[in-house]
């Protein structure tokens, strides 16, 4: 459970820290904002990503699935910076042809942005999550992101797109399906 009274707390402590007055009118609310933000970014802490998949179809369907272009937005756990991009999530149902509705897909990389992560982290959990609830023949992730990290401070490159993926079963010891999936989401074919 998030407590919000404490982020409140901490928050006004952080913009004395700085040097502010948290009493100045455009600071004065800025602690009950933070708070509230904070319970919708990480509202995934205490969700199972798992039972977003527990409503399937059995449509006898054997061909792979993709959704590709599902944006997404996270905070990076060591500086609380935003990065967001794109996740790329392709599965081969299992060989009853069990399927799960699209949107499902969607919440599965919702719930798991929305926790302090890292994106390799990230990456690996949306896999582990479909593989765990659809148990498909295979599932490959992909992940592509810009880091407010790698933008705003130290390094300063906008522009930086980091690309992580992570692969299970089929996928994995079928080079004709993996090379069939990267060529798949890398095709634009929505124009």
């Amino acid at each position: 459970m998030i407590n919000e009274a404490a982020i409140q707390s901490a928050t006004k402590t952080i913009i004395e820290a700085i040097g502010e007055d948290p009493t100045r009118e455009g600071l004065v609310d800025t602690p009950r904002r933070v708070a509230e933000m904070y319970t919708e970014l990480f509202s995934g802490l205490n969700m199972d990503p798992t039972e977003e998949l527990n409503v399937g179809y059995e449509l006898g369907h054997r061909e792979m699935v993709i959704v590709k272009d599902i944006p997404f937005y996270s905070m990076c756990e060591h500086h609380l910076l935003p990065f967001f991009g794109v996740v790329h999530v392709g599965y081969v149902p299992d060989i009853t042809g069990r399927v799960v509705g699209i949107s499902k897909l969607a919440r599965v990389v919702e719930v798991i942005a929305r926790r302090p992560q890292i994106q390799e982290r990230m990456t690996t959990q949306i896999a582990d999550a479909i593989d765990e609830g659809l148990g498909p023949q295979g599932v490959a992730v992909v992940v592509q992101a810009e880091h407010m990290c790698m933008v705003m401070r130290g390094v300063k490159k906008p522009g930086s797109n980091i690309i992580t993926s992570a692969i299970r079963g089929m996928f994995r010891n079928r080079p004709a399906s993996r090379a069939e999936f990267f060529s798949l989401i890398q095709s634009n074919n929505n124009k």
